[in-house]
């Protein structure tokens, strides 16, 4: 009996001892265990600090994007602005500058403009060296083009002074009858006149006449004299 008893006490002793052991082991893993969640919550914090920072920084942007996006707009508004002032100011100089030309173009007509007695008109008739004289072929009087530029120029010229008024002179070398010189002097005015005509001028603004071979240019008897003779001159009957 003494035996099993101290049997009983001994395997009771080992028994609680290993509980005791047991218990400290899970204690021990417990704290371990804490020690690891506690350190994972930490670096979850962590991460979701710096998650909200990192997403924070587009909100700031957003909210700073509304005032640039504003001051684009006005930016925008003022360029458009001294854009519209530029044109303005140019167009104003181009005004100017074109009045300032027509008056330069009004003195230099003006300059230009020389007295002669025509025969058979009365009074002064005059003269301008703007006004430039048209050629012909012989024995035609169709405008060549040439002198259609010529004429071009002429009736770019009068139309800046639509009050005056011209007239046409028809001339012819000396080969072939007066009559017929005459006959076709006419023709090669009325020609100019109307080739003038088609480019604006009115027809109230143009006379004609046909001189012939009546006032030859240059009294020469040759090719180069009948060249020079064979002409449509223009004068200035009034301003």
């Amino acid at each position: 009996m003494e035996g099993r008893i101290e049997r009983t006490l001994l395997l009771s002793g080992v028994h609680g001892k290993v509980k005791e052991i047991s218990v400290r082991e899970i204690q021990m893993k417990n704290k371990r265990g804490f020690k690891m969640v506690r350190k994972s919550l930490s670096v979850v914090i962590l991460i979701l600090c710096f998650g909200l920072m990192l997403t924070g920084c587009p909100k700031k942007t957003v909210l700073k994007g509304e005032p640039s996006v504003k001051r684009a707009e006005e930016l925008a508004a003022e360029r458009e602005r001294a854009a519209k002032e530029k044109e303005a100011r140019e167009k104003e100089l181009a005004r100017i500058r074109e009045e300032e030309a027509k008056k330069a173009r009004e003195k230099d007509f003006e300059k230009s403009l020389v007295a002669k007695k025509e025969p058979g008109i009365g009074g002064e008739v005059l003269e301008s060296k703007l006004l430039k004289d048209i050629h012909f072929d012989f024995d035609k009087y169709d405008i060549r083009p040439e002198d259609a530029e010529i004429l071009r120029e002429n009736a770019a010229l009068l139309k800046k002074h639509p009050t005056v008024k011209i007239q046409i002179e028809g001339h012819c070398d000396e080969r072939g009858t007066n009559e017929y010189n005459l006959a076709l002097g006419e023709r090669r005015a009325n020609s100019a006149k109307k080739y003038l005509i088609s480019l604006g001028m009115r027809a109230d603004q143009i006379s004609t006449i046909s001189y012939g071979e009546e006032k030859p240019l240059d009294p020469g008897y040759n090719e180069e004299a009948w060249a020079k003779n064979r002409i449509d001159h223009f004068i200035i009957l009034s301003k």
